[in-house]
């Protein structure tokens, strides 16, 4: 069974040209390591410091594995670094969705 990780993040509204450059990086990150990116979803109109992510895995499995390698890989630790040292993530939450099959 396939997941999709949706993750909707609280963004300092002041940051967000820094959280879209932050999300950009991803971009590539993310396919190289293992997971098949949907797409970062910026705040457009309306609310001004949510954003969102969607990435799918084959299973539980293999996010977990996508992780390990995540935190391994060069340009993604420097990542995540990047956005602890900018404060731009206010809060993060992350949810494992399954598609409705018929």
């Amino acid at each position: 069974m396939s997941v999709t990780v949706f993750i909707r993040y609280q963004l300092d509204p002041f940051k967000r040209a820094m959280f879209e450059e932050y999300s950009r990086r991803w971009l590539s990150i993310i396919p190289r390591c293992g997971g098949k990116l949907v797409g970062y979803f910026m705040p457009h109109e309306g609310t001004n410091n949510i954003a969102f992510a969607l990435i799918s895995f084959e299973s539980l499995a293999a996010y977990e594995s996508y992780r390990a390698r995540l935190r391994r890989d060069e340009e993604g630790s420097a990542n995540f670094s990047f956005a602890e040292e900018n404060k731009l993530i206010l809060a993060e939450e992350r949810t494992f969705l399954r598609k409705v099959e018929p």
